[in-house]
């Protein structure tokens, strides 16, 4: 079997005889990796979330096999506590150390000596229960239209990446982008046509992340954005990138070209704040309702700053027009900043002409 196919398995005991009889046995089906006790075992399980399955002894020295145990199902991290553990058993354990191990969340139990065919079926039996585990865990986690994650994978990344900031004392940013007035959008496009603009912006955003960053479609019409090792100027400079990216989703509709409408919310809450992903939320949804009162475009920040990077203008003139005789006119009066914005400087200048002739 292709190496890069086999499930990765650890076999964890003191005894350097039996971790070879467990390579020797396990080597044709498995990559079999191997610890001498329980604190290297747990090292191991803590930085590889790859492990399908893991064999322990009980009586180890430094950390033993319950202690080892205990630690996996206390795991913070969902697939660490999920682990399938087998306790490997000694004439010398006893059907009370049988009952504390199963207590403690041991999975299943196979003696010494063992031979190749028990311990290859535990380990086929394990593993293949937790690939199908995993498989159904990465279905919940995504979004079915998109394909990026969705608001489960979103709290149990952010939850991840706050615990190794915090560990690491490094830095994390969240970006959130929301779709201005996302219902009425819907209305006017149609199911269909809505959802391919939100796939197509799905697909921009995933061209301006960087690899160790995570996306996802955090709401119907929200995609939030964790940015490790980012600080407040970092995250304002990829709200730049994801901006730019936004002003290149224009869609028809009734014949004429519109821009996609969003406000973008970044909060950095440093690595000593004590946040949780629901605290972290909070804030954004803050910084949200601003950031929509400030009119389309609007950037919202840490420190009460709104930026005055706008994307661009969402409606002309000549579309609000169309819209009113339309009878549309919710959305033209959700865009009345923007057409303000677009009208000020031709005002201005009727004003100066003006006030020149009345000199005259």
């Amino acid at each position: 079997m292709d190496n890069e196919k086999k499930p990765l398995l650890l076999f964890v005991d003191d005894s350097r005889v039996m971790r070879m009889a467990a390579e020797k046995m396990l080597g044709r089906e498995f990559l079999v990796d191997v610890a001498e006790d329980g604190a290297q075992g747990w090292r191991k399980i803590s930085d590889n979330p790859d492990y399908s399955v893991v064999f322990s002894d009980l009586a180890m020295p430094e950390m033993d096999g319950y202690a080892l145990l205990e630690k996996i199902r206390n795991s913070p991290d969902e697939g660490i506590a999920r682990l399938p553990v087998i306790i490997v058993t000694g004439a010398e354990n006893d059907d009370e150390a049988r009952t504390r191990a199963l207590t403690l969340g041991g999975t299943d139990f196979i003696s010494k000596p063992f031979n190749s065919t028990d311990l290859l079926a535990r380990a086929r039996a394990h593993a293949n229960y937790q690939e199908e585990r995993k498989a159904l865990a990465r279905q919940a986690l995504v979004d079915p239209l998109t394909r990026l994650g969705n608001h489960r994978y979103l709290a149990h990344r952010l939850g991840q990446e706050l615990a190794l900031s915090a560990r690491q004392q490094t830095v994390l940013s969240v970006v959130q982008l929301e779709i201005h007035e996302f219902k009425q959008l819907f209305i006017q496009l149609g199911k269909r046509r809505a959802d391919m603009v939100l796939m197509k912006l799905a697909q921009l955003l995933q061209g301006v992340v960087r690899k160790e960053d995570s996306l996802a479609r955090s709401r119907v019409d929200q995609f939030t954005v964790l940015l490790p090792s980012a600080d407040i100027e970092g995250a304002r400079r990829f709200v730049e990138r994801a901006l730019k990216v936004c002003e290149k989703l224009a869609f028809q509709h009734r014949g004429k070209p519109q821009r996609l409408p969003v406000n973008v919310v970044l909060h950095c809450p440093g690595a000593n704040s004590n946040s949780t992903p629901e605290s972290i939320q909070k804030v954004l949804d803050d910084y949200m309702e601003r950031a929509k009162s400030g009119g389309v475009g609007t950037v919202v920040g840490d420190e009460d700053q709104v930026s005055a990077a706008k994307v661009a203008p969402v409606m002309s003139v000549e579309q609000a027009l169309a819209l009113i005789q339309a009878g549309k006119h919710r959305v033209v009066i959700n865009a009345l900043p923007d057409l303000k914005r677009q009208l000020m400087p031709l005002l201005k200048l009727m004003q100066q002409a003006s006030s020149g002739q009345e000199t005259a």
